[in-house]
């Protein structure tokens, strides 16, 4: 075969995959968004695909969303569900590093989050899967709360100024709720806001799930605790 030949073949087929890439990713987004589309109408949500700068500020006590720079949401779903507030969305932050070179690289980031309001003064707590980097701080001393149940300890790592509040909201039944459902991070702020979010975008029926998942965490509340709440103590 011609020498001159070769390197066009090679960039013709290099060519075609870039195509073929780009076309399976616009298939797959189009129907993201109409299953998104479908989900929010289901629900009575409304819909907005514009960016929203406001965000960080509207929920600064969530530090998910105060990552890195040129933060915003999009794809914002919002209404209520089974009686409480909720807002479901897509969101984008930029990150920068450096190359072995020294070159400065862009990092573009997205991932989903669910905000409930609960009506609740609850207290901060931090849920998510645990990591190596968990198991590592765990040798070196710095743990994290342990429960009960084993599986769960090591299946999450969870973080809480106020421990009894920690046991309080993750008692038996609720434990066993979660160790059932996927491993979403659950991010309880001083407040009453709850947010979920799985690592990255997610689909319309991750969505329902992590929305069912706060509130079932939520209606698990033992009443004494509720009372508690509602006393302010």
């Amino acid at each position: 075969m011609d020498g001159d030949v070769v390197p066009i073949l090679v960039f013709a087929a290099i060519a075609a995959l870039v195509v073929t890439i780009g076309v399976f990713a616009y298939r797959a987004h189009k129907k993201r968004m109409e299953a998104l589309t479908a989900w929010a109408q289901q629900l009575g949500f409304s819909f907005d695909e514009s960016h929203d700068s406001s965000f960080d500020d509207h929920y600064a006590e969530f530090s998910q969303l105060r990552q890195g720079s040129n933060r915003y949401a999009y794809n914002v779903m919002q209404g209520e569900y089974r009686g409480r507030g909720a807002c479901a969305f897509d969101y984008h932050y930029v990150t920068y590093s450096k190359d072995s070179k020294g070159n400065t690289q862009t990092n573009h980031h997205h991932f989903s989050a669910i905000v409930l309001e609960s009506g609740l003064p609850l207290k901060a707590l931090f849920v998510r899967p645990e990591n190596f980097f968990d198991k590592v701080g765990e040798f070196l001393g710095f743990d994290d709360i342990d429960f009960e149940s084993a599986e769960f300890s090591r299946k999450f790592c969870v973080k809480a100024a106020d421990r009894r509040w920690a046991f309080d909201v993750l008692h038996q039944k609720a434990i066993e709720m979660l160790l059932e459902r996927p491993a979403y991070t659950i991010e309880i702020a001083d407040g009453g806001r709850i947010m979920a979010t799985l690592g990255g975008t997610m689909q319309a029926e991750q969505f329902q799930a992590g929305l069912d998942l706060v509130c079932e965490l939520l209606d698990l509340l033992p009443m004494s605790v509720l009372q508690e709440l509602q006393e302010g103590r």
